[in-house]
């Protein structure tokens, strides 16, 4: 395996429009994601994602907006130590693109930057290995979700 990408697709009944709120909303991420996430889907926007309770071991993860163009793609970078700017070599980037197929939404997820961090390899394993589970259990969640949203008034 070469542990540089991760790359997923999954249709999503809901349109792009909708699609593009619930991955690039901080109030819908929180519905399939983390616990809680603060930031402004704006590029250039900084925040964070929180997964468990950071007072009992949980996760506070730095979160850089990359590029927002609804309906169509979302991008962020996230994993880079705190207090440092998100760049290429100490981040991950995530991009959402968004296609409307069937009356719904194919959703494509890739993930990369993983060979680029400078891990030693046993740890470059483990964290491509934990990234590809999680979105394997979260990608489904973001499709059910997505689906019982309601297009605003």
């Amino acid at each position: 395996m070469e542990f540089g990408t991760i790359e997923r697709e999954i249709y999503v009944e809901a349109s792009p429009e909708i699609v593009f709120e619930v991955v690039s909303s901080p109030d819908h991420l929180k519905q399939w994601w983390p616990d809680d996430a603060r930031y402004d889907p704006t590029p250039g926007s900084t925040g964070e994602i929180v997964f468990g309770d950071p007072n009992a071991g949980g996760a506070v993860v730095p979160f850089t907006v990359v590029d927002a163009q609804p309906p169509r793609r979302f991008s962020f970078r996230w994993t880079q130590p705190a207090g440092e700017v998100a760049a290429e070599g100490n981040s991950l980037l995530v991009t959402f693109d968004l296609t409307p197929s069937r009356g719904g939404t194919l959703l494509r997820m890739t993930e990369t930057g993983f060979r680029e961090m400078g891990w030693e390899i046993a740890v470059l394993e483990q964290q491509y290995r934990e990234h590809v589970t999680g979105w394997d259990f979260y990608l489904p969640r973001l499709a059910s979700y997505a689906a019982t949203v309601e297009v605003p008034a």
